[in-house]
């Protein structure tokens, strides 16, 4: 009965994954069908007749290499910088005391609170004044710092070891070759986590840079695609607005593929009591 149990449960996922899955091949499976025949091939998963027009028209009709490249370059840098400053950040509320900690934290958790879109006029402005509209600078520097990036990694290194903080002094170590050497690597499974959920919601963002950049060479993928779109007046061609998707999707499951090992070791470590 056990065993049934269990392999009941196997064919349960087994059945989930592929409803989940069957979206993303249909697109992939579409975009690959000609604009003429896509809705008489929209139920099969696999078809003879594939063509690679619709990405050729794609690149033909929009600069998509430079939106990618522009959202590849502020994705990544954002990640990045997420990473950095919200790993010093955690660790310095989790190990260090200082005058007013707890208050200073709890204002980052309120942070939290207060949705995107309150923070978008004030934002502009504020890059207006500073003559950031329309830049790199606009785009990256307000996605830095997060709220939920400093707490993950606090709670994260509120459990690292003491012990293991206090050999590294024994043996000369300051507070910089501790974190770097010795707390850092061993916090992996938080960055991977933090990097993934960094990447994609900087990669998908819309609102903040449709109102911060003016030109085309500054759009990023889904300004451009959104704009592309709308170019269409009396017939959709959903072949290539298929294409550009996949196109979208490569980095953020590239990206999720190279985290995966540290991000299910995070999702077991915190799912597992002592």
């Amino acid at each position: 009965m056990k065993k049934f149990r269990i392999f009941l449960g196997y064919v349960t996922l087994i059945l989930i994954a592929l409803s989940m899955l069957y979206p993303f091949f249909a697109m992939v499976n579409l975009s690959l069908t000609g604009n003429n025949e896509i809705f008489s091939h929209a139920g099969r998963i696999f078809h003879g007749n594939l063509t690679f027009e619709n990405y050729k028209n794609v690149f033909k009709e929009i600069p998509m290499g430079l939106y990618f490249f522009n959202s590849l370059l502020v994705a990544s840098i954002t990640t990045i910088g997420q990473v950095i400053f919200a790993s010093l950040a955690g660790y310095a509320f989790a190990r260090l005391n200082f005058k007013h900690k707890d208050a200073l934290f709890l204002l980052i958790l309120i942070t939290m609170l207060v949705p995107p879109q309150v923070n978008i006029i004030p934002l502009f402005f504020l890059m207006r004044e500073l003559h950031l509209v329309d830049t790199y600078q606009a785009l990256i520097l307000p996605a830095l710092f997060g709220g939920f990036g400093v707490f993950l990694m606090r709670q994260y290194f509120l459990g690292f070891p003491k012990d293991l903080e206090e050999s590294a002094r024994i043996d000369g170590c300051n507070l910089f070759q501790t974190f770097f050497k010795i707390a850092l690597p061993l916090a992996l499974p938080a960055v991977a986590t933090l990097a993934i959920f960094t990447f994609v919601t900087s990669w998908n963002s819309f609102m903040w840079p449709l109102i911060v950049t003016n030109s085309e060479s500054m759009r990023t993928l889904p300004v451009g695609l959104a704009i592309y779109k709308g170019s269409f007046r009396e017939l959709t061609l959903w072949g290539n607005l298929l294409a550009c998707s996949v196109i979208c999707t490569i980095p953020v499951t590239g990206v999720f593929l190279l985290g995966k090992k540290y991000f299910i070791s995070d999702i077991l470590q915190g799912g597992v009591k002592e």
